[in-house]
């Protein structure tokens, strides 16, 4: 299946991390995220590509499946 994230929030908050990631880059992800097709099989499967391919997990989700 295909999938268009229309809305994500990332936890950008890491307690084994020293720095917060700068406002820059996480506009880059959330750019990167939405400007995306995700393909999964279900919206777990697209969980854990997005959190796989970020290193962040993610505290909200919407999306839109794209129908061939």
């Amino acid at each position: 299946m295909q999938f268009q994230v229309t809305e994500i929030e990332f936890d950008f908050t890491d307690d084994l991390e020293e720095e917060a990631l700068d406002l820059e880059t996480q506009d880059e992800i959330y750019d990167e995220v939405l400007g995306t097709i995700w393909e999964a099989d279900d919206e777990d499967d697209l969980i854990e590509e997005l959190t796989s391919a970020f290193g962040w997990c993610i505290k909200t989700i919407d999306y839109r499946i794209i129908l061939k």
